[in-house]
């Protein structure tokens, strides 16, 4: 076991997860809004669940899925951060940048100013040459996120996700790759 890291962007801070994260964790995985690009939303069992195994992994590797906290305006806005996917796929093994914040915490740059930190870490401490991200073709606020932090998207890398069965609606997901710098203007 590793000393899980803190992150700190101007406005957040990633850090490790807390016992009282578990309430409003929970009902952000039970939000059918939320969880609309994933199979369906978490009870609370599945989503404490979730919980363990994601500050398991924190704790094991000194860097993950971190809580994502915007001190002074709330103590839990859900999480970002560095994971491995449990599947195999044609981009597998890799590390991806990932998030899942409650719906009052969209539309603040949050994602975006928190994701960038996870890939300035992955490159920078962990010497990542290439991070992912992927979500379900239809997940457009996902994929403006992925956009905004300086991932790419080649069509020629999307693929049908292995732990959804064939027809299933959100199956087909695509992959952005890339050097998670930002560009653009509202980057």
């Amino acid at each position: 076991m590793r000393p899980a890291t803190t992150l700190e962007t101007v406005r957040l801070r990633l850090r490790p997860w807390r016992p009282e994260d578990r309430e409003p964790f929970a009902a952000l995985n039970a939000d059918p809004v939320v969880m609309e690009h994933f199979p369906a939303p978490l009870d609370r069992e599945a989503s404490d669940a979730l919980a363990d195994r994601i500050a398991t992994g924190l704790d094991e590797r000194g860097w993950g899925l971190w809580a994502l906290e915007a001190p002074d305006v709330t103590p839990f806005a859900g999480f970002v951060g560095l994971s491995v996917p449990g599947f195999e796929a044609p981009f597998t093994p890799a590390v991806e940048v990932g998030w899942r914040l409650a719906r009052p915490w969209w539309g603040h740059g949050y994602a975006s100013e928190a994701a960038r930190e996870a890939v300035r870490f992955g490159r920078d401490e962990l010497g990542l040459d290439e991070v992912v991200s992927f979500t379900a073709v239809g997940n457009g606020r996902s994929r403006r996120v992925m956009e905004r932090i300086g991932l790419t998207h080649d069509p020629a890398d999307d693929f049908d996700h292995p732990h959804l069965p064939d027809g299933h609606p959100l199956q087909r997901h695509v992959l952005y790759r890339g050097p998670g710098r930002a560009t653009g203007p509202d980057a």
